[in-house]
């Protein structure tokens, strides 16, 4: 399974995973482009930080309190 680094930024497809990459990029969080950006919209996933007019970023700690999150609600269901 790919590994988050443990602290910084990371990038789209780290989140959701790249099948076409080589080697492919698993998923961290496994939902669709769409329902991810619904999310973010929302405010139910974090929002990206702006690296530069065409890079966005999503801080480490924000992605793994979101994933710890995603797992004590899928205990308690």
């Amino acid at each position: 399974m790919y590994q988050l680094p443990e602290d910084g930024f990371v990038r789209e497809s780290q989140i959701l995973g790249n099948p076409n990459a080589v080697p492919p990029i698993p998923p961290v969080i496994p939902v669709s482009r769409s329902t991810w950006w619904a999310g973010v919209k929302c405010g139910r996933f974090p929002k990206p930080v702006k690296l530069g007019p065409r890079t966005s970023a999503w801080c480490v700690g924000e992605i793994r309190a979101l994933i710890e999150k995603l797992r004590e609600s899928r205990e308690v269901a």
